[in-house]
């Protein structure tokens, strides 16, 4: 197929290309359509280097537009069409006597219409590998794509403008040192020279003329593109970043960036070579009302002020400051080492291993009482290379401690140590083509500790920073800090999930959150909630806020439960979803009141008089989690009821799935007496509780407690005995405190207790429940005498004998 039909037949955004390449006047698409066979079965090539074919290509060419201006009279064609092709022919008789500058011009158009096709049939080749690009961005890269084409192509047109100049002019200054070498006499003929060599002054007049006004409009679309890359581009990635350093799944890749900025640098250098080779010109003819002397300057000023505004921008951090082992990123640790990599957009070859990067820290810090300081320790000097970048861009990686001191400062404000931010500077020197820039940029701020029990507290510091800061350099943020609207704050404690596990929070999810946070409202999207209630203010009747609640939960999901959460396990439910659903139904849940984070399951049974009655498990904390699986405390959990016959409650996971069919993909082979965690089961104290009529006085911050809901409250502890009511139990000699609810009665992890409690505080202390005789009657599992609790709970004497079962 010819290669005209090729380009015709191609998509719409190259299609584009190719009017953008004949929009000008050079060879008009009009006569590249209607003699396409002919012009290509040219051997251009040969004629650009020999006079003589050129000049018979150049008359076959004339030709054939009289004969397609025949065609058009003949077929009745539109006078429009006509008129064309008689100016076009016009207009090519300038290259009367210099053929080959056409052949030049068609080869060289031959040759770009060769490069979209390959890049078409490259975009094709990525499509049958199934790449697939979010359609947002596609639009938005095709337009830039679409703007990098025109710049470019403006790019080589000018420099095949260039060369014309140029030989215009060596054709007037040959004729004009010729004329001045012969000296002639002759008025009559030395008059006609003179005409000549005006003639071909004002056309060198002219293109120079031309040249300078087409260079203003090169970069007038170099400008926009800019703009579009510094001011659009740039601008979203570093958000991008922002919001990536706090567990966003967007993509931070600079080699697309890259690539256009690199463009549009040599392009921008390009034209710094054409205003050169005007000067070089210039130096050799000028003449009175040069317009080269006269637009130079402002062209020259012009350019170098885009090239420089790129330069600057170019200079990024691609890889924020982190530590190989902390939260996550812009949290240090003094004296632990963290990495930090730079990155110079403009991939030019010839700079590798040339520009040094020089890094400090706390250059600008804010005239503060007692704000820190610190000093970088380590190599603070590294060459921009493509040896330590995977993509071979232009990067600087370093590795560094941080050391602290304590300046002498102004101004009194309070701020804890984990409020404070603190940037760390880069700067280096551009230096190529006479061109010479300074460069810098700064890391986003981060936090610096000296101890990792500071570790939560700094993290949360950075991600209300990243959440809601979009002025990357306000280190006193904190002195007057903005609250977070609910679908800001949904969002990034949904990231924390995806960043650690894979998977977010759903929407339910996140709603069940915002109730806890807001009570029950018909729209969470106007609530706001203020730094101080989620980091610094503890919810009330605890010693922990919501922020260590959740990073808990996080915690211990990641640690313990990520197969289930990453299997689509809802772990935020509300247990009065169990009323309506048939016996057995159960439900998992985090707990909302122990600090470190605790999971716990709820299940529904049902009275004779069928009363839904929902009972909760003492939540089981990550030492429980530790010694046994989650899904194998679900699969062996049991309780005594009346009749003493162990009874697993837990049938179908909520709303209806067969416990076996939800979790028998994570049972071990052994069961029963065989499981490996036999031992820690059957150490396991069980304290069951029906629900109890306390309501929560307010969401989160309030007095709420695991068992709220409705309904009598009927507790019932059981440990293979019988059931018994905490008001019957004995008192005796104290030792400790009250047994807390919803804490393990022992830290030792073979007798930490998961319990089925009351909702409220247990009376008896841990002395007076193990005392009661009636918690060991029939007592199956235990021998007659009391090695093993005094093994589980060493010093607590008891004075109750086990008894064996009967």
């Amino acid at each position: 197929m010819a290669q005209w039909e090729k380009l015709r037949q191609l998509e719409s955004v190259y299609l584009t290309q190719v009017d953008e390449l004949y929009d000008g006047d050079a060879f008009p698409m009009d006569v590249r359509h209607y003699l396409a066979h002919w012009i290509e079965s040219q051997d251009w090539d040969r004629a650009a280097r020999d006079h003589d074919v050129a000049m018979v290509l150049f008359q076959v060419l004339l030709e054939n537009l009289d004969i397609q201006h025949s065609r058009f009279v003949q077929g009745g064609e539109s006078f429009l069409l006509q008129h064309n092709i008689r100016r076009f022919k016009h207009s090519f008789q300038r290259y009367q006597e210099e053929p080959y500058n056409l052949a030049n011009i068609i080869q060289w158009f031959l040759a770009k219409e060769k490069e979209i096709l390959q890049n078409a049939e490259l975009a094709e080749q990525v499509q049958l590998l199934q790449v697939q690009q979010n359609p947002m961005e596609t639009d938005c890269q095709r337009n830039i794509e679409r703007k990098m084409a025109d710049v470019k192509n403006k790019v080589q047109c000018m420099e095949h403008t260039v060369k014309c100049l140029e030989e215009q002019q060596d054709e007037f200054d040959f004729k004009y040192q010729t004329h001045n070498m012969e000296g002639t006499t002759n008025e009559a003929e030395k008059t006609e020279q003179m005409k000549v060599l005006q003639a071909l002054l004002n056309r060198l007049d002219a293109s120079r003329k031309s040249m300078l006004s087409g260079m203003g409009v090169l970069l007038d679309g170099a400008e926009e593109l800019l703009c579009v890359l510094v001011r659009e581009e740039l601008v979203q990635w570093q958000r991008r970043q922002q919001k990536a350093c706090i567990g966003s799944p967007d993509s931070t890749c600079l080699d697309q960036l890259e690539k256009w900025f690199t463009t549009e640098a040599e392009c921008l250098f390009q034209v710094r070579k054409f205003l050169k080779k005007l000067e070089e010109l210039m130096g050799k003819v000028t003449y009175e009302h040069d317009p080269v002397k006269k637009q130079k300057p402002a062209l020259q000023k012009r350019v170098d002020s885009l090239l420089t505004s790129l330069l600057k921008s170019a200079f990024v951090v691609e890889t924020q400051p982190s530590m190989p082992q902390g939260k996550g990123p812009l949290v240090l640790r003094t004296n632990v080492q963290f990495s930090v990599k730079t990155r110079f957009l403009v991939k030019f070859p010839e700079l590798n291993h040339a520009m040094k990067v020089n890094v400090s820290m706390d250059r600008e810090a804010p005239l503060v009482k007692g704000y820190r300081r610190f000093n970088v320790l380590g190599t603070n000097s590294k060459a921009l290379n493509m040896a330590e970048s995977m993509s071979g861009g232009m990067v600087a990686d370093f590795r560094h401690l941080v050391k602290i001191w304590i300046g002498s400062q102004l101004h009194n404000l309070s701020l804890s140590v984990t409020e404070e931010l603190h940037i760390i500077n880069f700067n280096t020197e551009f230096l190529l083509h006479d061109m010479s820039v300074s460069l810098e940029t700064s890391s986003l701020p981060v936090v610096i500790i000296s101890n990792s029990s500071q570790q939560q507290s700094a993290w949360a510091s950075i991600l209300w920073f990243n959440m809601l800061c979009l002025e990357p350099k306000n280190l006193l943020f904190f002195a007057n800090c903005p609250v977070a609207t609910w679908p800001q704050l949904g969002e990034m404690l949904s990231w924390q999930f995806l960043s650690s596990t894979t998977r977010g929070l759903e929407s339910n999810q996140l709603d069940m959150i915002a109730h806890k946070l807001f009570g029950k409202q018909q729209s969470y999207d106007a609530c706001k909630i203020s730094w101080t209630k989620f980091s610094k203010e503890n919810v009330p009747n605890t010693n922990f806020t919501f922020w260590v609640w959740f990073d808990g939960i996080l915690f211990m999901v990641k640690s313990h439960l990520e197969n289930l959460w990453k299997d689509g396990y809802k772990l935020f439910m509300d247990k009065t979803l169990l009323k309506k659903k048939q016996r057995g139904t159960f439900l998992l849940r985090f707990s909302e009141s122990i600090r470190d984070g605790g999971i716990t399951f709820s299940w529904v049974d049902y009275s004779p008089t069928g009363e839904p009655d929902v009972r909760s498990v003492q939540p089981f904390t990550k030492v429980d989690l530790c010694q046994i699986p989650f899904h194998e405390i679900i699969r062996n959990f049991q309780i005594l009821e009346e009749e003493n016959v162990p009874e697993n409650p837990l049938l179908f996971l909520y709303p209806d799935t067969p416990k076996v069919e939800a979790f028998g993909k994570y049972y071990t082979e052994k069961s029963g007496a065989d499981s490996q965690y036999i031992k820690y089961i059957k150490t396991k104290l069980v304290f069951v509780s029906k629900e109890n009529t306390l309501e929560a006085k307010s969401p989160m911050y309030s007095d709420t407690v695991e068992g709220e809901g409705s309904g009598p409250m009927n507790p019932r502890y059981g440990l293979g005995g019988e059931a018994f009511e905490p008001s019957t139990l004995p008192p005796s000699g104290l030792i400790g405190d009250p047994l807390p609810p919803e804490l393990p009665l022992s830290p030792d992890p073979m007798f930490s207790v998961a319990m089925l409690i009351p909702d409220e505080d247990l009376n008896p202390t841990l002395q007076e429940f193990f005392n009661d005789p009636r918690m060991y009657d029939c007592v199956d599992f235990l021998s007659d005498d009391t090695t093993f609790l005094e093994g589980a709970l060493p010093g607590l004497p008891f004075t109750a004998p086990l008894q064996p079962c009967e």
